[in-house]
């Protein structure tokens, strides 16, 4: 699986690179201890999609006339997004994510952030950050979802994506433009060569590549339809079973999560026939 991964140049999501400052070394200072804020036990959450899962930020102590924000981070912008504010009475949800969100509130000091139907965008970056004048502080921990990375590209042939069609091409295949990180855990690092190789920053307009696309747990099933169909009747016996024909990621999902092992070739949404072994 590794050298079939590896083969050819795929699009990934990356953020930008930052800008670099170099300086003499003078010492890293110790981190300021939290006041009010327990450091949480673990650094990462791991879910799948659809599930439910709490971000854990509790407070010490109660200050007065404090805010607890939580903000998701979003390195390709550089940006936070604000998700919830509460002042531990009342509180006010934002964004996107602002129907699906709450605060756990298992008790007075509790400001952990739950997120239900968990979906492929949510994973990244979160902070809990406690403002509280002079004396602001936060945590941060990140949402890790369990999934698979596939090599994706269009039936018209090889390297014809660039970076934005490569992302509209993972989001119709029911997936999402894999990140550095969702690519170098099934295929990279120093034990596991010939690891991650890199071509650097390109340009996302002229530049085409393949795309690498990451999925998560379905929800739902995907089953086999025997026969000699064309693309046409296959479409129209999935509608006949209630059900609509699989896209790539999908069937992706179905193997990685359900364990689907068919040694027969189907046609997929995209028009082209794959099947899963396990």
């Amino acid at each position: 699986m590794h050298r079939f991964l590896l083969f050819g140049s795929l699009w990934l999501l990356v953020a930008p690179p930052a800008l670099s400052i170099f300086q003499r070394p003078t010492g890293s200072p110790a981190p300021p201890r939290l006041q009010y804020l327990l450091e949480p036990l673990h650094a990462a959450v791991h879910t799948q999609r659809g599930a439910t899962a709490t971000l854990p930020c509790v407070l010490r102590a109660l200050p007065r006339n404090y805010r607890v924000k939580w903000s998701k981070v979003e390195p390709a912008n550089y940006r936070e997004s604000v998700i919830i504010i509460t002042n531990g009475l009342y509180h006010k949800n934002y964004g996107p994510l602002s129907p699906r969100v709450r605060l756990r509130h298992s008790h007075r000091y509790d400001a952990s952030l739950t997120i239900t139907d968990v979906a492929l965008e949510d994973e990244g970056r979160y902070r809990c950050q406690l403002v509280n004048g002079l004396e602001d502080e936060s945590v941060s921990l990140t949402l890790h979802l369990e999934g698979v990375v596939f090599p994706y590209q269009p039936s018209n042939g090889r390297y014809k994506f660039n970076y934005h069609e490569a992302k509209r091409a993972c989001e119709q295949q029911d997936s999402r433009l894999a990140t550095y990180q969702q690519l170098y855990k099934p295929c990279g690092g120093r034990l596991l060569l010939p690891g991650v190789r890199t071509y650097g920053a390109r340009d996302k307009q002229k530049d085409r590549f393949d795309a690498f696309c990451f999925t998560s747990a379905l929800q739902g099933q995907v089953y086999f339809i025997r026969g000699h169909l064309n693309f046409k009747e296959a479409g129209k016996a999935c509608r006949n079973h209630g059900a609509a024909i699989a896209k790539v990621g999908q069937l992706y999902s179905a193997w990685k999560f359900s364990q689907l092992d068919r040694c027969d070739g189907g046609w997929l949404a995209d028009g082209s026939v794959r099947y899963p072994i396990t």
